[in-house]
């Protein structure tokens, strides 16, 4: 009986970690791979580095960024971080 009582804070010590660390963790990990995945020419990102462009070229791997009018940024596509919505105003609108 008091192996189980020694048992009983271990499990649900996991369990308390499953569900406030490794389940929410997980959850974020296929957002962005969907994010990722669902990329498309004309979307507005911004990359890991808080490049603001939009998407001129997408290829398997990488994603080039127009971020003003004569440059062109090439990135992998891991690096994107985020979708700039359409509801959100864009730092070439407010200039």
């Amino acid at each position: 009986m008091s192996q189980w009582g020694t048992l009983i804070p271990l499990i649900l010590m996991f369990v308390v970690f499953y569900f406030f660390l490794i389940r929410p963790q997980q959850k974020r990990q296929k957002e962005r791979t969907s994010m990722l995945n669902s990329l498309k020419k004309g979307d507005k990102v911004i990359t890991i580095g808080g490049i603001h462009g939009k998407i001129v070229e997408l290829t398997e791997d990488r994603v080039t960024l127009k971020v003003s009018e004569n440059t062109r940024l090439v990135f992998e596509r891991s690096a994107v971080n985020s979708v700039v919505s359409e509801d959100e105003p864009s730092s070439e609108e407010n200039k």
